[in-house]
């Protein structure tokens, strides 16, 4: 597993847990895609600070990183990269970057350059061929 590379990177994920939800079950929905988060229980959500060294990892596993690429350069404003989670998906240890219809973990994530933060995240796996 290739660890970030930024020292400074401020990530932070919240999720809601609803009446129907148990906080357990949401709770290991976040830890699956970030198993360090140290999360709390404030006003009807979890939140907390996470790394996102798993998430890269599942990323090039689930070979999802070129439509991810997309999605993280299209939630790039200034120098945050805002995004969600699909909950229910995440659950089962994996990531699909669109809204659940029972929610979403939503990750908010600063860095002095997100290009370069997306270009580790979710590196093209686009092989080039000399001609």
């Amino acid at each position: 597993m290739s660890e970030q590379p930024w020292k400074g990177l401020r990530t932070k994920v919240w999720a809601p847990v609803y009446a129907t939800e148990s906080v357990e079950s949401v709770e290991k929905a976040i830890t699956n895609i970030f198993p360090d988060a140290r999360l709390n229980f404030e006003e009807n959500k979890l939140i907390g600070d996470a790394s996102l060294d798993k998430l890269q990892e599942l990323l090039r596993k689930q070979k999802i990183r070129n439509s991810a690429r997309t999605v993280l350069l299209n939630s790039k404003r200034g120098d945050k990269i805002e995004f969600d989670l699909n909950k229910q998906v995440a659950f089962v240890g994996k990531v699909n970057l669109e809204k659940g219809p029972l929610g979403s973990i939503h990750v908010s994530v600063e860095t002095d350059d997100p290009e370069e933060l997306i270009g580790w995240l979710a590196s093209s796996s686009e092989v080039k061929h000399e001609d």
